[in-house]
């Protein structure tokens, strides 16, 4: 049985009420006849057998690449780098893609008697990893064995004993990444391709780098000229990564790249009526969600994010490529499109998203206003390839609380962001120019980011600018149900329903506009034609 393809429904009169997220709940919306809802395709088959999937691919590598055993010898050191908590979203159910593949690697290494091994999480600037999220992503096996042994690393971009300068690109950009990484005899990378803005030379030269080296593409004009995020070849982010990256390469780094794709079977029972299409929904669909969302309304925020976050989703293994970096990605964008690209005619004059309750940098923790923004006008924005799915001028309504509440120990840089930066402007170019280099190098946050399980001191900026295409593009943003306070201090405007949204956005678009709903997670991606 094959997954049917994603589409777009036009709102007529027998449409029933569409469902959105709105943060930790959700709740329906009908929408005005002629609205567009553009709905996911439904989750590929998974590979039947992962483990030989895994094997095939360390022994039959994607292009100009020996397989894994000829690259293994006895005396040699190998480091095994793999992407954080940030993906996938919501974690998936035991065990992890990632402790599939490590453990592939490790059983193999340990054939040819290979024993100088670490494991590094590649962080970036982001936070540490708690153990319990360590022991999920590894498996008990892996992380007892690496432990122990302080042979299991996290990244530290602000740490100059394990930093290593490769020179510059072409374009002066400074390639500095992990010592021990760039140092070993074989760099092993694990990746997880949730969207196709993962993955590739991105994974080592963002993943394993430091401020001095992310800051060159993660910035404003490298930003609004990204065009999206999700095309590699209208990025310039990727484009800035790849001449990094093949940088590192000729600095004699040897990377064998490691990378999965997942489908979308984002939501477990009793949820699962959340990736269904609604009318399609049945008399036990139509009762969980009037149980669950009910609950989830009535209760206090933190007992709704708890009951949230510790969903784990039931993804399963569409899709493994090993060996050089650039031919493995190739084979890994084929795989994303076909499971997320939907074609959609013609943009429209609004576009409507409700933001669920986890985005990449809210894992166990709270979805604050500069997070908020990034999801919507940094992610959901950018799911198209080509254009976006809102004309030049348009309007995005985005659906979620928005309330001013931080995490202080994930989040502590983002509060002084929000009470010092953004009462001052919200204008990313004024923002960068101002304020970026002093949260940067601060003291206090560098202490944070490196002894606790916070987001480096530049990070809500790097979450600011990643809105910046957005907003250079749109004519105006309005969040639904959103604390008004809090909205007005990102620069936007609050609404109470739907209705009253779509009659603010006239006064920008005009008074007929057309509307293209985003529906999503489970993922999906436009192709704009």
């Amino acid at each position: 049985m094959t997954s049917r393809p994603g589409f777009v429904l036009e709102v007529d009169r027998s449409t029933p009420p569409i469902l959105m997220w709105h943060g930790n709940s959700y709740r329906l919306e009908r929408f005005p006849k002629g609205a567009r809802i553009l709905y996911p395709p439904e989750p590929q088959e998974p590979i039947k057998d992962p483990k030989s999937a895994i094997a095939q691919a360390l022994e039959s590598p994607t292009g100009d690449s020996k397989p894994l055993s000829a690259l293994l010898h006895k005396g040699m050191r190998l480091v095994i780098a793999f992407d954080d908590v940030s993906l996938p979203l919501p974690q998936m159910q035991a065990p992890d893609v990632r402790q599939m593949v490590i453990e592939a690697v490790l059983e193999k290494a340990a054939e040819h008697g290979v024993d100088d091994v670490y494991l590094i999480a590649a962080l970036a600037l982001h936070r540490r990893m708690t153990e319990g999220e360590l022991r999920h992503a590894l498996g008990a096996r892996v992380y007892d064995a690496f432990h122990p042994r302080k042979r299991l690393l996290q990244h530290d971009a602000e740490d100059p004993s394990n930093l290593v300068d490769l020179g510059t690109t072409e374009h002066g950009e400074v390639v500095e990444i992990n010592k021990l990484a760039a140092e070993a005899d074989l760099l092993v990378y694990v990746n997880i391709n949730l969207v196709s803005m993962d993955g590739g030379h991105k994974s080592v030269a963002t993943g394993l780098a430091s401020y001095r080296s992310i800051r060159h593409h993660h910035n404003v004009k490298t930003m609004v000229h990204s065009k999206s995020f999700m095309d590699m070849h209208n990025s310039e982010l990727h484009t800035s990564n790849w001449r990094m990256g093949r940088h590192i390469a000729s600095q004699g780094v040897k990377i064998f790249q490691i990378e999965t794709t997942l489908n979308t079977d984002t939501f477990p029972k009793p949820f699962e009526f959340l990736s269904k299409r609604e009318w399609e929904w049945n008399l036990k669909d139509r009762t969980a969600f009037i149980a669950s969302s009910t609950s989830l309304q009535a209760s206090p925020d933190w007992i709704s994010r708890d009951i949230m976050h510790k969903i784990r989703s039931p993804y399963k293994l569409t899709g493994i490529n090993a060996g050089e970096v650039e031919a493995v990605h190739a084979k890994t964008l084929d795989k994303v499109f076909s499971q997320q690209l939907v074609n959609v005619e013609g943009q429209s004059d609004i576009l409507t998203m409700g933001l669920p309750f986890v985005g990449p940098y809210n894992v166990n923790s709270i979805m604050n206003p500069i997070l908020v923004y990034c999801l919507a006008l940094g992610y959901f924005f950018n799911m198209y390839i080509g254009k976006p799915l809102v004309r030049p001028g348009g309007v995005v309504i985005i659906s979620h609380p928005n309330k001013a509440e931080f995490d202080p120990a994930f989040h502590p840089s983002y509060i002084d962001f929000y009470e010092q930066v953004l009462t001052e402007t919200t204008d990313p170019k004024e923002i960068e120019k101002r304020f970026e280099e002093s949260f940067a190098n601060d003291p206090w946050y560098i202490h944070l980011y490196r002894k606790g399980n916070a987001y480096h001191g530049v990070h809500p900026f790097y979450m600011w600018y990643w809105g910046a295409h957005a907003l250079d593009h749109l004519g105006g943003v309005i969040i639904l149900g959103g604390d008004p306070k809090a909205t007005r201090r990102l620069g936007f405007q609050p609404a109470s329903t739907m209705m009253d949204a779509i009659e603010m956005a006239k006064s920008v678009v005009g008074p007929d506009p057309s509307i293209t709903h985003l529906h999503s997670p489970p993922l999906v991606m436009a192709k704009v034609i």
